[in-house]
């Protein structure tokens, strides 16, 4: 698929601009990673990540990023005994979650519109 989109994509002035749009339009319909409490599912089936073909994943960047990686740190480092445990129910973990799952989505909901409103008025001047 890369390939075919390299060569769709041309070398004019426009190549990255297409490249960017066609790549955006593409990753749109993949799932969205959604942040969850293990200690509230009862499904397992659910920690496994589909493309790495692993079934307990689990994934975070800098802690300076985002409030939801904070936490995941703090719960890696509890579960493997660098840091005393975090005192929060896991339900209270799970809120956590879902709080920010909603601003995840929130915030690709507004890129996506962003990138639709670029879309439309490129194509506008393209006209």
């Amino acid at each position: 698929l890369q390939k075919s989109l390299n060569e769709t994509f041309g070398a004019d002035k426009y190549s990255e601009a297409r490249k960017e749009v066609l790549t955006n339009m593409f990753s749109r319909p993949m799932q969205m990673a959604l942040y969850f409490c293990t200690g509230v599912l009862e499904d397992e089936t659910l920690f496994r990540h589909y493309a790495l073909n692993v079934p307990f994943y689990t994934h975070f960047t800098s802690p300076i990023r985002r409030y939801a990686d904070i936490i995941v740190h703090r719960l890696l480092s509890a579960s493997l005994g660098a840091s005393s445990p975090i005192k929060m129910e896991k339900e209270a973990i799970q809120r956590q979650a879902d709080h920010c799952n909603d601003r995840k989505m929130a915030s690709k909901r507004v890129q996506e519109l962003s990138a639709d409103l670029f879309f439309a008025i490129f194509v506008r001047v393209r006209a």
